[in-house]
């Protein structure tokens, strides 16, 4: 009987790679244990040769590993395109985004504002830095921790605005999702999934990710706030 697949991924990822998991299980018998952490961390374990057969990240970060000898060359698919989403606290006012000007009003506004460690982070913060507003928004900037949703810190009330990829946003509690990034200013992040080189399940591992790019695979992406790639 083959062995348990082992992979790890993004928390973005989590919600629709565990219900691809599932039924890759069903389909083939093959079991898989799939952890889902921070990108950064996710990127660091592999890195450190943890025993990985599969690895699903922002796709610069896995090219970074492939380019580093810790993914098979060759072996990169594209799985979802990811959207940030903006949200506030459930029951607060919702600010005006539907263009880039309301949306740097409304960042302008927030008495607090949280982003990810993530990609989706990275890109916000370089659109506060061609606003202009960098300085002006010093001491209500606040980056999640790692493997930390940003949507935790606006449901307790730590930060009024928050930034985030929309498949980590829409599923929690205590929130309200005021919609996606004016079309201007859109944050898009491929994800991708790779063979670990430490793998010795190489074949299998290729197959299910094929799976997971497939046709078949599209629901469940779109359920969970992605696009198939």
């Amino acid at each position: 009987m083959t062995a348990t697949l082992k992979g790890i991924s993004s928390m973005a990822t989590r919600q629709f790679l565990g219900e691809l998991a599932g039924a890759w299980e069903e389909r083939e018998g093959t079991k898989v244990a799939l952890e889902s952490v921070g990108g950064v961390d996710a990127a660091r374990r592999v890195q450190a040769g943890e025993p990985f057969d599969f690895v699903v990240l922002a796709s610069d970060a896995l090219d970074k590993l492939t380019a580093a000898g810790h993914v098979v060359p060759g072996s990169r698919v594209d799985l979802a395109h990811s959207g940030v989403g903006i949200a506030v606290r459930a029951g607060a006012a919702r600010p005006e985004i539907r263009s880039e000007l309301d949306l740097r009003a409304a960042v302008l506004a927030a008495r607090s504002v949280g982003y990810s460690t993530g990609p989706s982070g990275t890109a916000v913060m370089k659109l506060f830095e061609r606003w202009g507003i960098t300085q002006e928004l010093q001491g209500r900037l606040k980056q999640a921790r790692p493997g930390v949703p940003v949507g935790s810190m606006i449901a307790t009330g730590e930060v009024d605005l928050g930034f985030q990829q929309l498949s980590e946003l829409i599923h929690l509690q205590g929130i309200e999702v005021v919609g996606p990034m004016p079309a201007a200013v859109e944050i898009l992040t491929t994800f991708s999934g790779g063979v670990c080189s430490v793998s010795g399940q190489a074949g299998t591992a290729r197959a299910m990710l094929a799976f997971m790019a497939s046709a078949d695979a599209a629901e469940a992406k779109r359920r969970n706030g992605m696009d198939p790639a």
